[in-house]
């Protein structure tokens, strides 16, 4: 397609309408009815320049036109709860549904390394005297130890909002880093793997195995689940980077990229309820049974929600990115 041909065409009805949006609230009705029809034709204009002729100037103006424009037509966006609750039953579901491959693998690998790990540890007495003295593996893992006191270190509330701060920039990191073709989230995997797997080594060591399993079950379920989802999403975005299949490439790394906001908006509140658990379940007095049967069900309303509820958005054609007039346009490049 000519992109000047093509503005020489239309050059009219984009004036026109920007007209008529500058004039928004004070139109006749004959002015509205053409401000609603105009608003539409537009709204193809962009499509089909998107699709076919992606000049950034004229992305850029057309997406801004048309944004007015909608909101001129609309009177008002929809209320914000209602867009929470949209994004809430289908957007964030669907992006972590459509993204499960990626992150049920992360899972098993992560499972399996740490468990090997722990039993490396717990096997060879070489390896746990390079990670500490005996004297200092004592204090971890004796009751009442370090590892034990941790949890009920601060105050519940307190602790909670540290914990959350922290896995949430954990899961940010993994998100937002994999578009550097997925090597830093490796990074942060494997930080990961060697604190969970060395520190079930020492306890499996110490005898207190099941200590470790009852203190970390509550809200390790849940919380290592939503760093699996933020890797794989992070490892997927890296890899489209690499490989964007028949997309362009800078219409794939923009639709995976906006997907993972998403996903970290949604990530942050799966985060806040393992952090709540942590914090004020994990060192309770509850009976061991209690406190993972929590964690269990934690685990188990938030697997359902996204094979639910995002199977049935995504079987719909959700993808947990914006619309196509909220999205913007993606920066060239070379594909």
């Amino acid at each position: 397609m000519d992109v000047d041909v093509f503005v020489a065409a239309h050059r009219a009805e984009w004036d026109r309408l920007d007209e008529l949006v500058r004039r928004a609230g004070r139109l006749r009705g004959a002015e509205a009815d053409e401000l609603v029809v105009l608003y539409q034709r537009v709204a193809t204009h962009l499509s089909i320049v998107r699709s076919v002729a992606p000049d950034p100037a004229l992305l850029a103006r057309l997406s801004e036109l048309v944004t007015r424009a909608r909101s001129a037509v609309t009177g008002t966006h929809s209320p914000a709860w209602r867009s929470v609750g949209e994004f809430l039953a289908r957007g964030f579901p669907a992006a972590v549904y459509r993204a499960r491959w990626w992150w049920l693998s992360v899972a098993a690998a992560f499972t399996l390394v740490s468990g090997l790990l722990a039993a490396w540890v717990v096997r060879d007495p070489v390896v746990r005297s390079s990670i500490a003295a005996p004297e200092e593996i004592e204090q971890l893992t004796a009751p009442g130890g370090q590892f034990e006191s941790y949890y009920s270190s601060e105050p519940a509330a307190s602790f909670a909002a540290q914990v959350w701060t922290n896995n949430a920039w954990v899961a940010a990191g993994c998100l937002v880093l994999g578009v550097l073709l997925g090597l830093p989230v490796l990074y942060i995997l494997w930080l990961n793997v060697l604190n969970l797997g060395v520190s079930a080594g020492l306890m499996a060591g110490a005898g207190r195995l099941d200590v470790f399993f009852g203190l970390i079950t509550p809200h390790g379920l849940l919380e290592l689940t939503a760093v699996f989802v933020a890797a794989g999403a992070g490892l997927r975005l890296g890899w489209t980077v690499i490989d964007p299949g028949r997309r362009p490439r800078a219409v794939a790394v923009a639709q995976e990229g906006r997907s993972v906001v998403a996903m970290a908006l949604g990530l942050t509140g799966v985060l806040l309820v393992s952090g709540v658990i942590e914090a004020f379940v994990t060192p309770s007095g509850l009976p061991t049974w209690a406190r993972i049967g929590i964690g269990v069900v934690a685990e188990a309303l938030f697997l359902a929600y996204v094979f639910v509820l995002g199977r049935r958005a995504a079987r719909a054609g959700e993808t947990g990115d914006l619309s196509s007039e909220e999205a913007g346009d993606a920066l060239p490049m070379a594909g």
